[in-house]
């Protein structure tokens, strides 16, 4: 009889040994594979907007970098590539290594979330369970669908030490429409109504 094989861990050694593909993202939490095909244009665009409102408010600031797109690796067995993320000179200056990736958590992650079940459960628990145990301090999660954006926010957030994976996770703390308006005490000064992440006026 034969023996059931255990699914295969994979690790970010196997991750970067994969042939590129520009219409394929690859990541790993927890050794599980996640592959995400090119996203649609509506995704894009709150990309897009997300990082122009982010760019312009830390123009005005100064304290840190918003990268779209940066790969994140927080173990040998969890890699990610979140839409686009914040993070403080700090961390910055601590975090990445000599082949440009960051070895831990930025303060802020943003997702635009995908369409399909599948994808659904894995930006809504899996990437919020991998931000909230490596030390994320803020995770906003846009649905270009509903105009929505879900802020979950470590209580504590806005100043807390890179350790702050210890104090308690990400909590859901605000669900907002379009006319409202995103601010948070991680990023001070930063407020835009939330229409405009989606380039409605």
């Amino acid at each position: 009889m034969a023996q059931a094989r255990a699914p295969r861990r994979w690790t970010v050694e196997d991750l970067e040994a994969l042939p590129y593909d520009e219409w394929r993202r690859y990541e790993i939490i927890d050794g599980e594979l996640y592959v995400s095909t090119a996203p649609r244009r509506e995704h894009q665009l709150a990309c897009a907007f997300s990082t122009t409102e982010l760019v312009n408010w830390n123009a005005r600031i100064g304290l840190g970098e918003v990268l779209p797109g940066a790969a994140i690796v927080f173990s040998n067995h969890d890699g990610v590539v979140p839409d686009v993320l914040w993070i403080s000179k700090e961390r910055l200056a601590v975090l990445l290594d000599d082949g440009g990736h960051l070895r831990g958590a930025p303060e802020l992650v943003v997702e635009v979330l995908s369409p399909g079940a599948a994808n659904e459960r894995r930006d809504r628990e899996v990437k919020l369970q991998l931000y909230s145990a490596f030390g994320v301090e803020e995770y906003w999660l846009l649905d270009w669908r509903q105009q929505t954006v879900a802020v979950y926010r470590r209580r504590g957030a806005g100043g807390a030490a890179a350790g702050a994976s210890e104090v308690a996770s990400l909590q859901l703390v605000a669900t907002l429409g379009p006319d409202d308006t995103l601010t948070s005490p991680l990023v001070p000064g930063f407020a835009v109504r939330v229409a405009r992440l989606f380039g409605r006026t």
